[in-house]
């Protein structure tokens, strides 16, 4: 799953998104609320705050290495590692 921001993409993959327990942990993680849970537990990214991401990593620790991107649109794609 992929979601888009003026300048901030979050990409999760579709195995990790799915599993409750990270997306748990990805919702109470993340500052700026750009994680959420739906009715059965799977993760939803909320796309209106994704700009609001302030790049701390948090998802990225709370996460197996690879699971979730962060992907910087106003810098080439970069990811942020």
């Amino acid at each position: 799953m992929r979601r888009d921001g003026i300048f901030i993409a979050v990409e999760v993959d579709d195995q990790s998104a799915a599993d409750p327990e990270l997306a748990r942990g990805l919702t109470e993680a993340c500052p700026v609320d750009i994680y959420a849970q739906n009715g059965g537990g799977a993760l939803e990214i909320v796309e209106q705050n994704l700009d609001e991401c302030v790049l701390c990593r948090l998802c990225l620790d709370a996460s197996p290495p690879g699971a979730v991107k962060v992907i910087k649109l106003y810098d080439d794609d970069a990811v942020l590692s």
